[in-house]
């Protein structure tokens, strides 16, 4: 079980984590959080709790590049200019979706830290960490997130023989790099202990 998510006898799945690797994850997920942003209650907590249920989410797509990414426009195709039609319905499709995304993307970046809280390290500051099929299904959105947001910050791109795979140890890129790579293998076996 070192370093890579198995199988686990009842459902969900179990990791060996050492304590660079738990405060590693932990930090990155509070970061998505922070970069998520608070939600509707939480950012004015003394406006009327019903307005709250009605809320509309914003029509524009964010201006930040790993939050357009996490939010994409749903109708507009990005290697194509987009029509004022389909910037009207992915305006009006954002209004009434992004509150109930950005919702769950915070829950999920939330079991992570709950989850990484709840470690008991041991004598070597590492730990086992087990996650329900629950947990481990928001683990996968947080994962899929975080390497999301890191690689639209580092512009990853699909080709292995770009540069960035490539980086020398002193590149200020490389632990960023290495991240979004660690973050893809616990991505890719939490994703095979799940599947029947």
């Amino acid at each position: 079980m070192a370093g890579y998510f198995e199988a686990a006898p009842d459902g969900g799945a179990a990791i060996a984590l050492d304590e660079v690797e738990i405060s590693i994850l932990r930090s990155l997920a509070v970061q998505l959080l922070e970069l998520i942003g608070p939600g509707p209650g939480e950012a004015h907590a003394d406006d009327d709790p019903l307005a709250e249920l009605f809320a509309e989410g914003p029509s524009k797509p964010p201006a930040d590049p790993a939050l357009a990414r996490l939010f994409p426009s749903a109708y507009i195709d990005p290697e194509k200019e987009p029509d004022e039609e389909a910037e009207r319905a992915s305006g009006e499709f954002r209004r009434y979706t992004e509150n109930d995304l950005r919702a769950r993307k915070r829950e999920d970046a939330l079991a992570v830290v709950r989850c990484l809280d709840r470690l008991t390290p041991g004598g070597d500051g590492g730990a086992v960490l087990k996650v329900t099929e629950a947990d481990a299904k928001r683990w996968l959105g947080a994962l899929n997130d975080l390497r999301l947001t890191i690689g639209t910050r580092l512009e990853v791109d699909e080709d292995p023989e770009s540069e960035l795979y490539h980086l020398p140890d002193d590149d200020p890129r490389k632990p960023l790099m290495m991240a979004y790579l660690w973050l893809g293998g616990l991505q890719e076996t939490l994703v095979e202990t799940l599947l029947p």
